[in-house]
């Protein structure tokens, strides 16, 4: 789609680009939807009413008077365009510079001739061996663009980038200060995600939504009934925290007990957690084994029917089970 050169020095390495990324989806078109009959748009001008061909479309620009300034399609070919048919390198930087929200476009480059192999080599493997990525300028569809050039694999690619002010400013988006989290919330937020990440496998993902779609046009089209499929409903807000981590654990299918890294946690400070603001089953069991050893419930030679009336008359006020 482009044939140009990353440039950077005196070094000129000749390379073609092309598209690193395609957008899936069934296209939808307009129609009437008593009869199907296809809906047209036509460019019709709002002055002498007439429909306008496309080569007789020029671009405006209306100022805040109310002014349009007219500019024609051979003028806009005719502004000078310095990085045109060149990727021009303007610095190597190490890659945590460069802030995700700035990426558009991906674009593979490959080298455009023979000739080309040795430089594109070069560059490849001193990115590389140095670890960094080239800030560029590129133009594109008329348009110069910011542009990132890094490893991928044995390939270069090519990143446009949004301008730095284009990225509009979070301001006071993000939670107070005063928000904090406490370090039980922590471990298990940290368990919950190590439970969602085993065989994790990004390449078997699918458009649920795409799927869904196809299933209906295939209704329509061999004129069966139309399936029916319900939406998830959104969460309610989070209450209690620590139960809704608890819940999703084991809605995951991983036991509460196992820590983060895959080591057992101790089951007090699970189940004190997901209490919330009741007494915790540390304290109850506790409570429990006291009052069994003060009875004489507690000795080994207790038959477990015994114990387990003792320890019910020590805690009467039973909170819930220990959580599993």
């Amino acid at each position: 789609m482009w044939k140009g050169a990353i440039g950077f020095g005196l070094v000129s390495v000749p390379v073609r680009l092309y598209a690193a990324t395609q957008e899936h989806g069934v296209r939808l078109h307009q129609v009437h939807d008593q009869d199907g009959g296809r809906i047209h748009l036509k460019r019709v001008c709002d002055l002498c009413g007439e429909q306008v061909d496309y080569e007789h479309i020029a671009k405006g620009f209306e100022d805040d008077e109310g002014r349009t300034a007219v500019v024609t399609q051979d003028e806009l070919a005719g502004l000078p365009l310095p990085s045109k048919k060149l990727i021009d390198v303007l610095a190597f930087v190490d890659s945590d510079r460069i802030d995700p929200l700035q990426l558009a476009g991906s674009y593979y480059l490959a080298p455009e001739s023979a000739a080309a192999n040795k430089p594109y080599v070069l560059l490849r493997e001193t990115l590389k061996q140095t670890e960094r990525v080239a800030v560029t300028k590129i133009a594109l569809r008329t348009r110069e663009s910011l542009a990132l050039l890094r490893v991928h694999g044995d390939l270069l690619t090519l990143h446009t980038m949004y301008w730095p002010d284009e990225v509009r400013d979070s301001g006071d988006l993000a939670p107070p200060d005063s928000v904090t989290v406490r370090p039980q919330e922590l471990k298990m937020a940290t368990s919950l995600m190590d439970t969602l990440s085993e065989d994790f496998a990004l390449e078997e993902l699918e458009d649920e939504y795409e799927v869904a779609l196809r299933e209906l046009i295939d209704a329509h089209l061999s004129d069966r009934p139309v399936p029916r499929k319900e939406t998830a409903p959104a969460p309610d807000n989070v209450i209690d925290l620590m139960a809704a981590l608890q819940a999703s654990i084991d809605s995951a299918g991983k036991k509460p007990s196992e820590g983060a890294a895959g080591k057992k946690a101790p089951a007090t400070r699970t189940a004190r957690g997901a209490a919330g603001k009741t007494a915790a089953p540390k304290k109850t069991t506790a409570a429990a084994k006291a009052a069994a050893s003060s009875s004489g419930a507690a000795k080994k030679t207790a038959s477990r029917s015994s114990t387990a009336k003792s320890t019910k008359k020590a805690a009467p006020k039973k909170t819930g089970r220990r959580a599993s």
